[in-house]
């Protein structure tokens, strides 16, 4: 099946649900047992739950895996592929232009229990090179293209053979592509991570994080891990994302022609520095983009002129239909001021290193028309222009 067609009608039998066109909510805690030591597909809810189920057959799918989990929040299913893989000693080498989240829990949490955390800069392939030399027992290389929030993009085929050569294993967060626009796994990674709260729900209504991976062999840890540490979804939510997922192509065709039109524009306003987008010709990775990914996604960041918090929050309070919020890929368009906000526990030496700077903002361009969301930004920006 295309891609279109899979979202709607991948891994689902209505015969096996009384012949429900929809993957019905089993709000159930347990399941009935007939006899001692009788194995049935689902006992108990941390363990297994029919509506979760269709949900991670239907990720594993969507992203050629072997198998797939769902998560309370984002940060529950980045955990417990640490907490399986990594151990104390161990080395793990990550993006530099990390979700400051990942950030905070590699730094707070992992560190302290004796992993070592190496940041880098895996644009260039051979700081990879370099990163590997430097440090032994590497057990996980952790990519995330696009990046949060600047878009900048990794060569995930190429980093994932040399971390495989090295003997580590490649994780990646894959949110803002989503399954519609890249499938790491496909490119020589073993571990694929969205945040459901963003695109693959799609509607802002639910909290949620998955994990697809390569291999059984890789699924056997991480299912037991889930089971000991119960950080799993609930069952409505994992409806609510089941239906979000069916509309997944036709939303992320429209963010993708939205945020396109919107980058070109912003590119001419008189009070943006510059435009992120990898869709864009001056964006520096925007061959590797056309190589990489189907699209360009639904995400757009700017540096204002005007680099202050004064200028940011003017062109925030100065929006109508755009809302500040702290996620995005909603079908609404949102602002948020990344450096209060999605990287807000990260030091400032660092954020700025990163260009992660006060007067930072990223869009998450919704499905709204165009012309509309163009007239709120354009109208923002106008009170943010130098000299004002």
């Amino acid at each position: 099946m295309k891609f279109a067609t899979e979202v709607i009608h991948s891994s689902y039998d209505p015969d096996e649900h009384n012949r429900a066109i929809m993957p019905p909510v089993y709000q159930n805690s347990m399941f009935r047992m007939k006899e001692i030591g009788e194995q049935i597909p689902f006992r108990y809810a941390r363990a297994g739950n029919p509506t979760r189920k269709v949900l991670e057959d239907t990720l594993a799918a969507l992203e050629h895996g072997a198998a797939g989990f769902a998560f309370g929040s984002g940060m529950a299913g980045i955990d417990c592929v640490f907490r399986t893989f990594l151990r104390p000693g161990c080395t793990i080498i990550a993006v530099g232009d990390i979700y400051g989240g990942t950030y905070d829990l590699l730094t707070e949490v992992y560190a302290s229990w004796g992993v070592n955390v190496v940041f880098a800069d895996l644009t260039d392939p051979a700081n990879l090179d370099k990163a590997l030399a430097a440090h032994q027992n590497v057990a996980m290389v952790w990519l995330e293209s696009p990046s949060n929030p600047l878009l900048r993009l990794v060569d995930i085929a190429t980093l994932a053979a040399k971390a495989k050569a090295a003997g580590a294993l490649v994780g990646i967060d894959n949110t803002f592509a989503t399954p519609y626009l890249q499938n790491p796994l496909d490119m020589g990674c073993d571990i694929v991570f969205h945040s459901a709260t963003k695109y693959l729900c799609g509607h802002s209504d639910v909290l949620m994080g998955v994990v697809a991976v390569k291999t059984e062999e890789l699924a056997r840890p991480m299912r037991t891990m889930m089971t000991n540490t119960g950080g799993v979804a609930g069952p409505m939510d994992c409806a609510l994302v089941l239906r979000g997922i069916k509309t997944l192509a036709l939303r992320m065709q429209r963010h993708c022609e939205n945020a396109l039109e919107i980058a070109k524009r912003l590119e001419t306003h008189p009070a943006v520095e510059k435009v992120f987008y990898p869709g864009l010709p001056s964006h520096e990775h925007h061959a590797l983009a056309g190589r990489q990914m189907k699209d360009f996604g639904g995400v757009v960041s700017i540096w204002l002129k005007n680099d202050s918090k004064e200028a940011a929050d003017s062109v925030i309070k100065n929006l109508n239909m755009i809302q500040m919020a702290a996620s995005l890929g909603g079908v609404e368009s949102l602002i948020n001021h990344c450096y209060s906000q999605s990287h807000s526990g990260v030091p400032h030496e660092i954020k700025t290193a990163a260009g992660i700077k006060t007067g930072l903002l990223r869009f998450s361009i919704g499905v709204e028309d165009v012309d509309d969301i163009w007239a709120d930004i354009a109208a923002a920006l106008d009170t943010a222009l130098p000299g004002r």
